[in-house]
């Protein structure tokens, strides 16, 4: 058994643990503007409390809920995470370290995880954390009839005991050196136990208390008095509100309703850098939007129909005109160039209305008519994004009916429920966290129904393999199988782009998820009044 702080400093020699040497395959990070302006990353003064911090976000539904493990949208995701405590976190610069679980080692052979917990971590409702509050936490999200966004992440976990109230045992199906990224899915909130359930009510270990919540409108929440963590945690109270339109949005910042908004309207981002009382931030990481289309259904049960509505999308024209810059190419498949697993050698796919009629004409079709689902909750640009496909897939003989959809409930109704639609995706922290999550046959959110054989052997081999170069090779050709077989357009990787008050203070952001991780409430801090 290796100590996780020994295999952090052994890991340039130990093969299976190399992927700590690219935390930053998490994400890449780069603040600042597309033109390459730098915002400033910290304030000098030291942080301080006090203070309402409200945060405008474009998501939120009425179907949102409390429980971590239906988690779907920015508007539960920071607020949650201003409630729960996580047994890991990413730090800024994409390294993995301790929240919850104080430190964790593992056997020879990656299957069996030992986490110890840290002393004196007290809920909002007076328990003390223990081991068992852990074990039910995780088992919240296992079992056959678990509908949770985390249930592909556990699946692999064999059995969880625990070991003394301090210390939990985890065992794996399989082995898998990257296991403890996972335990900072966004879902895997750790919550009281009480006779093998947890409470899902909001109590948690955060830095901040429910104090009120109107699901996709508003949700309040003040700081934690016995709050473990010393530097953490500054405002009095925090504040997300849903404000899908963003103008809206903008107007809500600019007047000082609010502090700080997500998903700037790219078009105009540029008017908001001539205020001097804004900072704009971008980071450049794992989010990426998609096109997933479910492969059962017809037509797009025809890989040369999927192929052919690749081909059929201007990939560099939405990258300049609905991102403005502030992003990459995608290649269709999840997997981000700041990876280590990236597959830099794939071909780029481009548009090309020759290749995509060619597969049009290898289905049997001289033309071809579908329906796309979006909506600008999805993400920011997300119909004009399909309005511009729409116009030059066209030029292929494609005709796209671009359907738009209401906002509310999109992520219920809509996505995995029409044949074709319209997300994005955070990204995740490792290859096979993305692939297993998202692209498994048995994956939850499985949202193009894909199941590829060889795929799923490979997922499953790469996982446990201990040999770095093999993986290289393995994660290539799943890629690859994701890029030409797979049912999802990915045309674009779009930093996350958000504008905040200058009277907010930070350090350096983590570019892991949206909002600092989804930590804005606990890591930042109002630098002047």
């Amino acid at each position: 058994m290796k100590k996780w702080d020994e295999i952090q400093a052994l890991n340039s020699v130990l093969d299976r643990r190399q992927f700590l040497n690219s935390a930053v395959a998490a994400g890449a990070l780069a603040i600042g503007s597309a033109s390459g302006v730098l915002p400033s990353l910290a304030q000098e003064a030291a942080p301080k409390k006090g203070g309402h911090f409200k945060i405008g976000v474009g998501a939120g539904s009425t179907t949102d809920t409390l429980d971590p493990a239906m988690y779907k949208d920015s508007f539960m995701m920071p607020f949650g995470h201003s409630l729960h405590g996580y047994l890991v976190e990413v730090d800024a610069t994409g390294n993995l370290v301790g929240e919850l679980a104080e430190s964790w080692e593992s056997s020879k052979d990656a299957k069996t995880w030992t986490f110890k917990l840290r002393k004196g971590v007290e809920f909002h409702n007076g328990k003390t954390l223990q081991a068992d509050d852990v074990i039910a936490s995780i088992n919240h999200h296992r079992g056959q009839d678990s509908t949770s966004q985390a249930k592909s992440v556990v699946g692999p976990i064999e059995d969880i005991r625990s070991d003394g109230a301090g210390t939990f045992v985890i065992v794996l199906k399989d082995g898998n050196a990257d296991f403890p990224f996972l335990m900072e899915h966004y879902s895997l909130a750790i919550m009281p136990a009480k006779e093998g359930k947890v409470d899902t009510s909001g109590v948690g270990a955060g830095g901040f208390v429910l104090e009120a919540i109107d699901f996709g409108v508003k949700a309040t929440s003040k700081r934690f008095a016995n709050y473990w963590k010393p530097n953490a945690a500054w405002f009095d109270s925090f504040e997300v509100l849903a404000i899908h339109d963003v103008t809206a949005r903008t107007n809500a910042l600019t007047t000082g309703q609010i502090h700080a908004m997500d998903r700037c309207d790219l078009k105009t981002v540029h008017l908001l850098e001539r205020n001097k009382g804004l900072e704009i931030v971008s980071i450049g990481g794992t989010q990426h939007y998609t096109l997933p289309m479910l492969v059962d259904v017809a037509p797009f049960d025809n890989v040369d129909v999927r192929l052919a509505l690749k081909y059929a999308i201007n990939r560099q024209q939405l990258l300049d005109t609905v991102l403005h810059g502030y992003g990459q190419l995608g290649n269709d498949h999840p997997i981000g160039s700041a990876n280590r697993f990236f597959a830099k050698d794939l071909p780029q796919r481009e548009f090309d209305p020759d290749k995509a009629k060619f597969h049009l004409k290898k289905a049997g079709l001289s033309d071809l008519k579908v329906s796309l689902s979006t909506s600008d909750a999805v993400f920011a640009g997300a119909v004009d994004t399909a309005v511009l496909y729409q116009q030059d897939a066209a030029k292929a003989g494609i005709t796209i009916d671009v359907v738009r959809e209401p906002g509310d409930g999109y992520w219920e109704n809509i996505w995995m429920k029409k044949p074709w639609s319209m997300c994005y995706w955070g990204g995740r922290a490792t290859a096979d966290w993305m692939f297993s999550e998202v692209y498994a046959s048995n994956a939850n959110y499985n949202d193009t129904h894909w199941k590829n054989p060889r795929f799923n052997e490979l997922l499953a081999a790469a996982r446990s393999e201990l040999d770095e170069a093999k993986r290289v090779q393995m994660y290539a050709e799943m890629q690859a199988l994701c890029r030409d077989d797979g049912g999802a357009v990915i045309p674009l990787f779009a930093n996350y782009v958000n504008a905040l008050s200058k009277k907010v203070g930070h350090n350096k952001m983590a570019s892991n998820w949206d909002w600092d991780g989804f930590r804005c409430a606990e890591r930042w801090w109002f630098a002047e009044a």
